[in-house]
């Protein structure tokens, strides 16, 4: 995570995060009935509009000029002047005419593959509910000012930083800012030991470009447009300058020794002329002219452009958008690509893949958010009704899940997920189970949770009991720490004594799964009795969380796209290194990798966490980039590092990303990569392509394409170079016989 904390009084979000709600709101001049209309007025003339700036755009006139005054386009410009000056008016216009119309098709094809991205740049909501004179109205979020008092739903995205001065079980997604998938939860008390945090820590802040995954939250605006965190890293992004590719260095480097070459060429010849064959000045110059126009090979620059262009369309057709038409030859060129795991290599659709009991295990078949595959034990489909112990593993699941799945539409052709992935396929292997979900929350609601934090690694929610459950309190977790509360099992319908013997049991189990990349969670559960029902306030971590009764554990996986393998395995084959650069776990990571055939099964496998890379010198982690590598619990700025020492190393980088965080890696990297789906607007900006179905699969097709790009301009350079030679010689003989041999090509000719 990119720390933006000042650690200073200066600093108005930790300033505001250690007042109390009162004082906040004095400090930002509003109060709970908003502002008003005066105030609103004065302070978006101070502040200006709640948008968030693009990187600042080269003007469309200098991208135009760019194409006529290359290295290649000034020496003609020169030739024709020096046409003009010798009264050679239309060889000048020739030579001129060259220019004008390589440098218009130049421009009109980069103009173009501009214009395909312009559509892409929208991440704040469009409208937003706000309390302004005591009343509540819905406005455009770009008309938000700091003072704004703000309401927000689960699902909204947040428009600005903001306060929370209310909320109920209120939890934001941060991961576009910090990389971090986990929710977090938000409430309205003050920070006391604000200072020392990150902002990303601030359990009373939420931060533009996120969004609200569960509850609801009152909040006052703190900062708008490019004073959010959200702004002040995409500005970071936009100080990264834009590097050449490889296509343009060569093509420079190239130009550069052929308008040398021409010129000397040129120069000899025209003493030639005019000192030993005696021609009079102006024949003499028109004659060299003729020799620097054969060798200049005019036609270059158009066939590159004409050859980017044809291969950025066929790129499209293919989900991978180009942003610039040099990129296409980059991806050609590419020697290794740091690549997400988390739907770039997997479906990003959390599955559960076994249930597992003291009693048995069950296998669970079909994958995604779609109630397609059942749980079966062996052949034998099992069903909730028929085994006490797993319908309380389900229903434990049901329960204990703050997430909701969204079937596909029109406007979505995917199931969307509200709240967390994990567990949303809680729910997905319940009604597999054929729980009736709908049935069951409504018979016993929820009436408190205990919300998931993480130094206690779990969760409990509190049923209202009607006498048909076991039991009305239900936790989930990391099966360690589940365990450790556990006092009890259920087994065949009863209820025993836990020992450790049986809690090795677990943990063996926990650790088999592990091992082979699953994510696994404890279900555990609890009666409370009347007295804490009653009395809800006195229902706390310490007095519930304690002499659980031990269920069973979920088993998940996001599972690999089936196209990943064969990728992964041409890219082996031809040369390309792939290292998986992911938030997940290392073992989770290692094993995916290993399924995929991401990394040489011949070789050792190394796993760096983040906390590793912390302390690892320059020449340690250029030790390791060397070898077959995967990089877990990583946070975005490490991946930048990870970039950069790649490129360091001579390597040609392509590095993928979706959230804001990902944005200073992608503009590093010699091409960004950035998620259509699921990017956020400021990825989008700083890559160089854009994959619309946020496929590895399509990153290697475009690879293939601008490898064949490559291959073709080669081809082209080796044709128009031999040609060149040859169109020098009739002058050669021209020259040398004194004029006996007629001149078989002139200038003009040449040109044409």
């Amino acid at each position: 995570m990119i720390t933006l904390t000042k650690n200073d009084e200066n600093d108005e979000i930790i300033k505001v995060a250690q007042l109390s709600v009162e004082d906040a709101l004095k400090e930002l001049n509003t109060s709970q009935s908003g502002l008003t209309i005066d105030e609103v007025h004065t302070l978006q003339q101070k502040y200006g509009k709640n948008i968030f700036a693009k990187a600042k755009q080269e003007p469309l006139w200098k991208k135009f000029l760019a194409n006529f005054t290359n290295l290649m386009a000034i020496l003609l410009w020169v030739a024709g002047i020096i046409a003009f000056c010798a009264d050679l008016v239309q060889l000048g216009i020739a030579i001129w005419a060259v220019n004008i119309i390589n440098g218009i098709f130049s421009f009109w094809q980069e103009f173009q593959a501009d214009k395909a991205t312009e559509a892409l740049a929208n991440m704040l909501p469009s409208y937003t509910r706000v309390v302004r004179n005591g009343k509540e109205e819905k406005i455009l979020a770009n008309d938000l000012v700091p003072g704004d008092i703000v309401k927000l739903e689960e699902g909204d995205d947040i428009p600005a930083d903001i306060r929370v001065i209310a909320a109920t079980t209120a939890q934001a997604d941060q991961s576009s800012l910090t990389g971090e998938v986990n929710p977090v939860h938000k409430g309205a008390h003050a920070v006391e030991d604000a200072k020392k945090k990150n902002h990303a820590d601030l359990n009373n802040m939420i931060f533009s470009g996120t969004n609200m995954m569960k509850g609801n939250v009152t909040g006052v605006v703190v900062k708008t447009g490019m004073n959010t965190d959200f702004g002040k890293i995409a500005e970071l992004t936009q100080n990264v300058a834009q590097q050449k590719s490889p296509l343009e260095k060569e093509l420079d480097t190239l130009t550069k020794q052929i308008s040398i070459l021409a010129i000397s060429i040129g120069i000899i010849f025209f003493l030639i002329a005019t000192f030993f064959v005696h021609y009079p000045l102006v024949k003499g110059f028109v004659f060299a002219l003729g020799m620097i126009v054969a060798f200049i090979p005019e036609g270059l620059e158009p066939t590159v452009t004409l050859s980017l262009a044809g291969a950025v369309q066929r790129m499209a057709k293919k989900h991978a958008l180009i942003k610039r038409l040099s990129s296409v030859e980059t991806l050609g060129s590419t020697s290794v690509i740091c690549s997400d795991k988390t739907g770039t290599l997997t479906k990003n659709e959390m599955t559960v893949k076994e249930l597992w009991t003291l009693e048995k295990s069950y296998h669970v078949s079909g994958e995604g958010y779609a109630v397609r595959g059942h749980i079966k034990e062996g052949p034998k489909y099992i069903f909730a009704k028929d085994n006490d112990t797993l319908k309380e593993v389900l229903l434990g699941g049901v329960f204990a899940d703050n997430a909701k799945i969204q079937a596909p539409d029109k406007k979505h052709l995917r199931y969307q997920i509200l709240g967390d992935p994990t567990e949303a396929c809680l729910e997905v292997v319940a009604r597999k189970g054929k729980v009736d979900v709908e049935a069951e929350l409504k018979k016993t609601p929820r009436v408190k949770e205990l919300p998931f934090d993480s130094s206690r690694k779990m969760m409990t929610v509190i049923q209202s009991s009607d006498g048909t459950h076991r039991f009305n309190t239900y936790t989930k977790g990391a099966p360690n720490c589940v365990v450790d509360k556990c006092t009890s099992y259920l087994e065949n319908g009863e209820i025993k004594p836990i020992t450790q013997e049986i809690k090795d049991k677990i943990m063996r189990a926990n650790d088999g799964y592990a091992k082979d990349g699953l994510r696994v969670l404890a279900v555990a559960g609890r009666n409370l009795d009347q007295k804490m029902m009653d009395n809800l306030d006195s229902a706390t971590i310490e007095t519930v969380e304690k002499d659980l009764t031990f269920l069973g554990l979920t088993v998940m996986m996001d599972p690999p796209r089936a196209e990943v393998y064969k990728a992964a395995r041409e890219c082996r084959k031809a040369g390309i290194k792939v290292t998986m650069v992911t938030g997940d776990y290392g073992l989770t990571a290692k094993s995916i990798a290993r399924q995929i055939g991401l990394t040489d099964p011949d070789k050792p496998l190394t796993i760096i966490t983040g906390e590793a890379l912390k302390t690892m010198s320059d020449d340690e982690l250029r030790h390791y980039l060397e070898g077959e590598v995967v990089f877990a619990r990583m946070a975005p700025e490490q991946k930048y590092r990870v970039v950069s020492m790649y490129e360091k190393m001579g390597k040609i980088v392509a590095a993928t990303g979706d959230g804001v965080n990902d944005a200073p890696a992608l503009k590093k990297a010699n091409i960004g990569i950035a998620m259509g789906g699921t990017g956020t607007d400021v990825a989008k900006e700083a890559a160089d392509m854009i994959l619309t179905d946020d496929n590895f699969a399509s990153i290697v097709g475009a690879i293939k394409e601008g490898r064949g790009v490559y291959s073709n301009i080669r081809k082209f350079l080796i044709y128009i170079l031999n040609s060149n030679m040859p169109e020098a010689v009739p002058s050669v003989l021209f020259l040398l016989s004194g004029g006996a041999i007629p001149l078989a090509l002139t200038v003009m000719e040449i040109l044409f």
